[in-house]
């Protein structure tokens, strides 16, 4: 039961959670206390494992028909390992939310509220915004958003137009992330009964619809001066990993999943230079 709640959290995509609150308090606290050890500690696995590990409990049915699950992109859960990795997924979150609740302030909280209800909103149902188009990507992109702006509250930040301009160019770069790797599993999907924004656009369109959206991002950062708007070459990656797929017939979407890979890659190379141009950041303005 370890190793499928361990495989249900996506241990590759942990850091995408964890690293933004990280940086975003860090950035503004400016000090390693116990606010952000325990929000990067609840970001990095538990938020995981709510995240993923509801979206395998009440996407069995199409998973079942879906051979990327059983390995790193997804846990396989039977049925009767559903209420054991629901009840998991509550009791490793609440003492987390609880310091964390304790830690903040009203701010801090709303932001908290809206992350949370994002994580189970997307796959549980009656809501399951994962099956309405446009709605499934905002949401998920929130999933990864809403960390660092509870990061910017939780250590009493403001939010200036230069900041706004970056969680606005993640944003994008997390509407086209997902959109791109809903992609790869129009087949099973439509085969499940599950909608979603590839299903209902077509892979085709989904894909040149995921490149606008890394482009809005590369060009928001522009917007935001030295050293933030080198980041925009960040897009370029991303941009050439799925351009390939911009004419993918849906019957033959499961090509993209090659993309999607090289995806998940470029998220930790983009990683390192994100990390270098922080560094950089906060020695200017130390």
């Amino acid at each position: 039961m370890i190793a499928d709640l361990f495989t249900a959290s996506r241990p590759l995509s942990w850091i995408n959670t964890a690293y933004p609150f990280a940086a975003a308090y860090l950035l503004v606290a400016r000090e390693v206390d116990a606010p952000l050890i325990i929000g990067a500690v609840f970001f990095l696995i538990p938020y995981n494992l709510a995240m993923y590990g509801v979206n395998d409990v009440f996407d069995y049915a199409s998973d079942l028909a879906n051979p990327r699950k059983g390995g790193v992109e997804g846990a396989l859960l039977t049925p009767e390992k559903h209420r054991t990795v629901l009840l998991a997924a509550l009791l490793t979150a609440l003492p987390f939310v609880v310091a964390l609740v304790i830690l903040g302030g009203p701010g801090s909280w709303i932001a908290l509220t809206v992350s949370l209800f994002a994580v189970v909103a997307y796959s549980a149902p009656p809501l399951r915004f994962k099956e309405v188009p446009m709605l499934d990507s905002l949401t998920s992109s929130v999933h990864f958003v809403s960390p660092a702006v509870y990061g910017v509250l939780l250590a009493g930040g403001t939010f200036t137009p230069g900041l706004i301009a970056v969680l606005a160019a993640f944003l994008f770069w997390g509407i086209a992330s997902h959109a791109f790797g809903a992609v790869q599993d129009v087949v099973p999907d439509r085969d499940g009964g599950i909608s979603s924004i590839a299903t209902v656009f077509g892979a085709a369109r989904t894909v040149r619809l995921a490149l606008v959206c890394w482009s809005a991002a590369g060009l928001l950062m522009l917007t935001t001066g030295f050293p933030g708007a080198l980041a925009a070459v960040l897009a370029v990656p991303y941009l050439v990993a799925a351009a390939p797929y911009a004419r993918v017939p849906d019957a033959d979407s499961a090509r993209a999943n090659r993309g999607w890979r090289h995806f998940l890659w470029i998220n930790y190379a983009c990683g390192f230079v994100v990390t270098t141009l922080l560094i950089v950041y906060a020695m200017r303005t130390a």
